[in-house]
């Protein structure tokens, strides 16, 4: 027989001892292809988590109770406005309404469409680059992560289970100075 090995299987770091930023940014930067932007993630979920350090299913804010990789998504769509990728996204996304549309359309309802599709797709792109990012701080061993929701909590996702982060300690005292 032969070992194979778990594909989701990662090498942990070994533990932190004494966490300062200057430590966090170093160990991010080892695992992540986006450290600034891991950084800031971890950021927001330690100043949302509460005082066990975690934070999820839901997160309260102005929509009500949304998930917490949506409410994630929410808090870093502003910093793509400038983004190329976003302005040419927008474009696709008008020339394929303008082709579809009849000449009877209301131009303001073609607004409405243009931006429920626009924010459909920051929100799906979104979801995809904090689960990467999520995934880059667990493999770093500053973040733990676990499903939450129907029946069960799980370590696997699916079965309309939502995620939970938690911080570690070291983490925590590290970013309560900053």
């Amino acid at each position: 027989m032969f070992y194979q090995p778990d594909l989701f299987e990662q090498p942990q770091m070994p533990r932190m001892v004494a966490a300062e930023l200057p430590d966090l940014v170093e160990r991010i930067s080892i695992v992540s292809k986006r450290p600034r932007y891991a950084l800031l993630v971890l950021k927001l979920i330690a100043q949302e988590a509460g005082n066990d350090g975690s934070v999820g299913p839901y997160v309260r804010s102005a929509k009500g109770r949304v998930p917490v990789r949506d409410w994630l998504c929410q808090a870093l769509a502003p910093l793509a406005h400038r983004d190329c990728r976003r302005r040419a996204m927008i474009e696709a996304v008008r020339s394929g309404l303008v082709s579809n549309a009849d000449s009877a359309d209301d131009p303001e309802e073609m607004e409405r469409r243009l931006e429920a599709e626009v924010q459909s797709r920051i929100l799906r792109s979104g979801r995809t680059n904090v689960s990467r990012v999520v995934s880059d701080l667990v493999r770093a061993g500053l973040l733990r992560r676990h499903y939450q929701g129907y029946r069960i909590d799980h370590l696997n996702r699916g079965a309309q289970r939502e995620a939970v982060y938690t911080i570690t300690p070291e983490v925590k005292r590290a970013l309560q100075r900053h």
